[in-house]
């Protein structure tokens, strides 16, 4: 295992190959360049690489993944992603993706604040989070006690950090990240929660999402 990242070996079968179409808008139609963390075998570089004609970069901590991953994409690491970072140039890239990956990290504040010498003067980062705060889960844990981890998902055995909608503005304002774009994604369907949040005059309205979607610029 590798000391600033969750062991990985145990993910199920199918983890790595999944292909985040719903991100594909939150990558800037101007990228010539972009690099992945935690690109499994790297289906959603590749989708990047056909649609906007990219140059695509990758990292995979899973040996096996990055080998599948280097036979679709230009460049693919395989190694930490802390590690990887003195592995790619200085002001290269339009668009660095992390997607479901800095919630395994013990440190993701220190690889957010590295790879910003690795964007270009217009580069962004795009990144989709995990919310704890998401409706089901909440409910699990309130109202059930529950605090159960799974295979996959919010409460994925191999998160080492939780993070919610202010905590992820938060981290982003204290690097020196300036967010251009944040929406909530992956909707509960709960007719509760909607009757919920209308009597708590939308307080909880963070609540909704599995996800959180942002798009962040240094400086």
């Amino acid at each position: 295992m590798h000391a600033t990242m969750s062991d990985m070996s145990s993910k199920p079968k199918g983890y790595y190959s999944s292909v985040r179409e719903d991100m594909i808008g939150y990558i800037p139609a101007h990228a010539k360049r972009t690099l992945e963390f935690g690109c499994g075998t790297g289906g959603f570089s590749a989708m990047v690489k056909e649609k906007l004609g990219v140059e695509a970069w990758a990292v995979e901590i899973d040996k096996e993944s990055a080998k599948a991953a280097s036979e679709r994409l230009d460049k693919v690491i395989c190694d930490d992603a802390h590690k990887a970072v003195d592995l790619v140039p200085d002001d290269y890239f339009d668009c660095i993706i992390f997607f479901d990956i800095l919630e395994h990290l013990i440190d993701p504040d220190s690889l957010l604040t590295r790879v910003k010498t690795k964007l270009t003067k217009d580069g962004v980062i795009a990144a989709s989070i995990p919310n704890v705060r998401y409706y089901r889960a909440l409910v699990q844990l309130v109202v059930h006690g529950n605090w159960d981890y799974k295979d996959h998902g919010i409460l994925d055995r191999t998160h080492l950090r939780f993070f919610t909608h202010k905590s992820i503005v938060k981290m982003f304002g204290a690097l020196d990240y300036r967010i251009l774009q944040m929406e909530g994604i992956h909707p509960t369907s709960s007719r509760t929660f909607k009757i919920l949040n209308v009597l708590l005059l939308n307080s909880i309205s963070d609540v909704r999402y599995k996800h959180f979607a942002v798009v962040a610029k240094p400086g």
